[in-house]
């Protein structure tokens, strides 16, 4: 055999072991199984909580009583002793400011008590001495009322000593800031080293022992409220509903988004709320004993391929179409009857789903 013909069988020979080895990954891969896809995850919104005539408002956590707190003398803020969001107690100094001007008046007024005593005495002491002279018919009775004269006016210029002098000492205690009662500090106005005149607020003081929930009311919805009015009142933070109940309701309403304020007092608040926090109040439709008779869902709601309008319900993770007659058309939403309060209506999508597709909902994983 020639070098050439054995050149050849061994070239041969190694081409056909290298593609068998390449073969074989080829070929497991080939048995590989594509990974299971998960359910669709679908938006849906349960039936009974957008009932046909119940109102729901969103609102935020206030205290009933919030109190502007100003200094009732003006004066450079020497310090500030709470932040916002501080809790303080009734009789707790929040901020003082320069007292050296109180501290001069207060003195002035009673060194002016000190003088007025002095006058008081000595008129008290020739009243005296009149007096005894006039018994023994030594003055007339026109001098001793000169002198009667004169010790009633000393007594009332001390009389007036005595109240200028207590007016500088109530100044003096006014360049101290102090809380009026148990709260929290919700807004703060001023910073030390700033001159605040009398009477400008510098800080907000909300009582925490009584919190309410306050909401805008459209004005074509508020002639439906009027005060005792129960509602339901919900948290986004917390679990639960509680009992609320109209307490006031703003006589005008705000120039710029033409709303009227309601507070809805919390008989028995849940547990855990705060001040600021998100809820919602729902108030029971406005006919006399008369139950919801409809949903409100929004129009991508509605699945229809001729002439019955459908909607997709949940049911056991599967979807399933539910008839429906639609009783009124809004711009965004629709009033539909032949659901129930706990049917879990498909919102979005409704086109890509297939009668008893397995999906998920967003509460799940």
């Amino acid at each position: 055999m020639s070098l050439r013909r054995r050149r050849s069988k061994v070239v041969g020979a190694a081409l056909a072991a290298l593609f068998a080895l390449t073969s074989l990954p080829l070929a497991g891969c080939g048995k590989e199984e594509a990974p299971a896809q998960k359910a669709p995850v679908v938006k849906t919104q349960q039936a009974g909580k957008a009932s046909l005539g119940e109102e729901s408002y969103s609102g935020t956590v206030k205290g009933r009583y919030e109190t502007n707190l100003s200094f009732q003398v003006g004066g450079q803020i020497l310090s500030r002793r709470v932040e916002e969001g501080s809790r303080v107690q009734a009789g707790e100094t929040l901020m003082v400011i320069d007292a050296r001007d109180a501290v001069q008046k207060a003195n002035a007024g009673d060194a002016q008590v000190s003088q007025a005593k002095a006058q008081l005495n000595l008129a008290q002491s020739n009243l005296a001495r009149y007096t005894e002279l006039y018994h023994q018919d030594v003055v007339p009775k026109a001098t001793l009322d000169q002198y009667q004269t004169n010790y009633d006016a000393a007594f009332a210029n001390y009389q007036a000593a005595l109240s200028q002098a207590a007016q500088g000492h109530n100044v003096l205690s006014y360049t101290n800031l102090t809380a009026g009662a148990d709260g929290v500090i919700s807004s703060l106005s001023a910073e030390e080293g700033q001159v605040v005149a009398a009477g400008q607020t510098v800080a907000v003081l909300v009582q925490t022992n009584e919190l309410e929930v306050e909401i805008a009311v459209p004005e074509d919805k508020v002639a439906a409220l009027q005060p005792g009015m129960e509602a339901a009142v919900t948290f986004w933070a917390l679990k639960g509903a509680v009992r609320g109940v109209v307490r006031e309701i703003s006589p005008a309403a705000e120039q710029a988004s033409r709303t009227y304020k309601v507070r809805v007092s919390l008989p028995q608040p849940p547990q855990g709320m705060q001040l600021g926090m998100t809820a919602s109040v729902a108030f029971a439709p406005a006919a006399e004993g008369a139950e919801s008779t409809g949903f409100e869902l929004p129009l991508a709601a509605i699945y229809q391929t001729g002439e019955q309008p459908q909607v997709w319900v949940v049911e056991d993770g599967r979807v399933h179409l539910k008839n429906i007659s639609v009783k009124q058309f809004g711009k965004t939403s629709v009033i539909v009857e032949g659901l129930s309060a706990h049917d879990l209506v498909v919102t979005a999508g409704v086109q890509k789903l297939r009668e008893g597709e397995e999906v998920r909902t967003e509460a799940e994983p």
